[in-house]
């Protein structure tokens, strides 16, 4: 559920879509193929047995209903979750059923945090948090690709139209106040 062109305003354009790194299915990935190596082992242990299909249906059901919960949904969820980095803001959009999104006008934007873990680092991603002058908490951008150039990226954004000659009072985008 990224941004399209028909959801942008007059003069804006799009610098960045994003969504999380494939990290973030290396568990379900790693679940899919536990309980695949569950089903073939129940098999084999029950393979001269007189109640192996029932064995092998059941824990059929069980991975089945295991790999819909645990795997589908978050790849779904994955799917569907962007980060898109507009000329005039970022917008962080999510959902499979009901679809929740979050967007910051880059002049509110006062504080970009960047995190990696050592698993980051090993992969190349990270978490961006990046705070507005609002009550809410910061937007948290997990398992970013590459994140220390869209932190980069997004600093270039920021001071993108800041000249140093305005009086301190606003940030440099900031729409003018009448």
């Amino acid at each position: 559920m990224a941004l399209r062109e028909k959801h942008l305003a007059e003069g804006e354009h799009i610098v960045l879509d994003l969504r999380s790194h494939w990290k973030a299915l290396a568990e379900p990935v790693a679940l899919l193929v536990f309980l695949l190596a569950a089903i073939y082992v129940a098999r084999w242990l029950t393979r001269d047995s007189g109640w192996s299909g029932w064995v092998t249906i059941v824990a059929t059901v069980l991975a089945v209903v295991l790999t819909v919960l645990f795997v589908v949904i978050p790849v779904w969820r994955w799917n569907t979750t962007r980060y898109v980095i507009t000329n005039r803001r970022i917008a962080y959009r999510t959902g499979i059923l009901t679809k929740r999104g979050r967007d910051i006008p880059l002049y509110r934007i006062n504080d970009i945090q960047l995190e990696k873990s050592p698993v980051d680092r090993l992969f190349g991603c990270g978490t961006l948090i990046v705070s507005d002058a609002t009550e809410k908490a910061g937007l948290l951008m997990h398992d970013v690709p590459k994140v220390e150039d869209v932190h980069l990226r997004l600093q270039e954004l920021l001071h993108a139209t800041d000249d140093g000659t305005d009086d301190g009072e606003r940030p440099p985008t900031e729409p003018r106040r009448r």
